[in-house]
């Protein structure tokens, strides 16, 4: 990946030390120029610094930033060539984690996310309850109604897949480009190898998973206006399918056999075995005995539907033990006490 090229506003001295305890926000910057700078007006004072990534915005919103915004924390980050995103975040985090923040915020720049619930999706992190918050539109029933239908259902069918694919089953909206995360359990994630385009925060979610890291939904309200959006859903349908499957078999084997293994990883590979060899068996024996005229023996039926059943149950058990599974304890705590231990040794 090209580094970006770097240009920093009036920074104060020391401020990178400064961010020691601090909070950083990343707003990813593509055809917002409209609205870029009322996001970052609407930043309260809790953040130490954000980073405005400008992933080649044929509007030129990172000049533009520079040019018109006086708030000193502002730092803008330009990339040579359009990364999606997810590079344009990847980006602001690395920056970020050099700079030494300790929680990393991502905002978008379109203006449809309220900078000052950021508190919100801070505490649980900054209280040892989280590594990861990220949005969800979906908590105020009341206020469902203002989304647009299209997006509504979308979300729903994008949450269930995202729930197999990255095992965090008490989760929804994983589309929700509001999030934030502990400087700490960042590090973990593979930079290089997180999805670049709208993939990305489906994507971050397995990486998390992956890692052992605590995700908990905060509540939000959507603003809908006049911001233009990117995201072509018939050109992503069959992409966002494809990487959820691909996903979902990357952590079975990840978490049920290369890293560990329980009663669980034999469960549903032989419940699935059981099914397709029950459907299979009473499927073949339905068809011979519909050209022959001949019924099917009760014994023959027995044959198929034991298996199938059996299988049935199998999964189901394996689904349980997957749904009990989601991270409990956060990542960065477990960072501090390796620390400490081989701080003491």
């Amino acid at each position: 990946m090209n580094a970006p090229n770097t240009t920093s506003m009036t920074v104060p001295a020391g401020a990178a030390l400064a961010l020691a305890n601090a909070i950083a926000v990343v707003i990813p910057s593509y055809k917002v120029t409209r609205h870029i700078l009322g996001v970052i007006e609407g930043i309260g004072p809790e953040a130490t610094r954000i980073y405005v990534v400008d992933d080649k915005c044929p509007d030129g919103s990172g000049a533009f930033v520079r040019e018109h915004c006086r708030d000193p924390r502002v730092v803008v980050l330009e990339h040579a060539e359009n990364q999606g995103v997810g590079g344009a975040v990847m980006t602001g985090y690395r920056a970020a984690i050099a700079d030494g923040a300790k929680v990393i915020v991502k905002i978008d720049g379109d203006g449809q996310m309220d900078g000052s619930l950021l508190p919100n999706f801070v505490a649980p992190i900054l209280a040892g309850e989280a590594d990861y918050t990220k949005g969800n539109r979906f908590f105020n029933l009341e206020r469902i109604g203002a989304m647009p239908p299209m997006r509504l259902f979308g979300n729903a069918i994008l949450s269930l897949m995202a729930k197999l694919s990255s095992g965090y089953w008490d989760l929804f909206d994983p589309t929700n480009g509001y999030t934030a995360i502990h400087a700490d359990a960042a590090r973990f994630l593979p930079f290089d190898k997180i999805s670049k385009r709208y993939f990305f925060e489906s994507d971050m979610l397995f990486r998390l998973n992956i890692l052992g890291a605590v995700v908990v939904d905060v509540p939000m309200d959507a603003v809908y206006g006049d911001e233009v959006s990117n995201l072509k859903i018939s050109k992503i349908v069959t992409e966002f399918f494809s990487k959820h499957v691909r996903n979902f078999g990357k952590r079975l084997f990840y978490n049920y056999y290369l890293r560990n293994m329980s009663v669980a990883s034999i469960e549903l590979p032989l419940g699935i075995f059981l099914t397709c060899f029950g459907a299979g068996y009473g499927i073949s024996h339905w068809i011979a005995s519909a050209r022959s005229g001949i019924s099917t023996p009760a014994g023959t039926v027995m044959l198929a539907a034991l298996p199938v059943i059996m299988g049935v149950q199998l999964i189901l058990a394996f689904l349980a033990h997957d749904v009990a599974s989601v991270p409990r304890r956060p990542l960065h705590k477990k960072t501090l006490y390796r620390s400490s231990n081989s701080g003491s040794k």
